[in-house]
């Protein structure tokens, strides 16, 4: 499933409001052992664009 998600969240890359839905709507699907994976990689593939959005979703996980 992660890799569905990385996948989705490339193409919506393009636009700040969209990647941020997927965003949601992907953590909703991946399972707690994927997601310290999928954080790590979230950020060195989208922290130059989208850094604070990450921050908002990741805090939230790790809170």
């Amino acid at each position: 499933m992660m890799e569905y998600v990385k996948t989705i969240l490339l193409k919506v890359s393009f636009d700040s409001k969209l990647f941020e839905k997927e965003l949601r709507k992907g953590l909703n699907l991946l399972v707690p052992a994927e997601l310290e994976e999928f954080r790590v990689w979230c950020y060195k593939t989208f922290s130059k664009l989208y850094e604070p959005i990450l921050n908002k979703y990741f805090i939230k996980l790790a809170g």
